[in-house]
């Protein structure tokens, strides 16, 4: 079993930064992608970025040049730096990993941070 710890969530000005991190754990696994979803009210669950082992990481549009994805693999961790933050970023955001044993890749989800930007 994979668990996925978020942390790092909270209220910030417009224009502010959050760092955001999100720890896995699961014996037997190795991680091929870790990356963030979020989840505004009242809209779809949508892809923010996602670091991919052995290739470049892969943001949204919308997050290009004003997120960075990072991931520590000593410490199955990735953290997502946020920054130049505006109300539309306002979110529940939720880790993803895209985890591997010797029986296949398996998704699994953390339980999510919100992130709420305002004055």
């Amino acid at each position: 079993q994979v668990h996925l710890v978020e942390s790092g969530g909270g209220l910030v000005q417009p224009g502010g930064s959050l760092t955001l991190s999100c720890a896995a754990s699961g014996s037997g696994f190795s991680f091929w992608t870790m990356g963030w979803y979020r989840q505004a009210p009242g809209k779809q669950r949508e892809f923010v970025a996602r670091d991919i082992s052995g290739a470049m990481p892969d943001y949204a549009d919308s997050v290009k040049g004003r997120f960075t994805i990072s991931r520590d693999n000593t410490k199955n961790t990735v953290y997502l730096q946020m920054n130049s933050l505006n109300p539309d970023d306002t979110a529940v955001y939720y880790c993803n990993a895209n985890a591997q044993n010797t029986a296949g890749y398996y998704p699994y989800w953390g339980q999510g941070t919100q992130v709420t930007v305002s004055s």
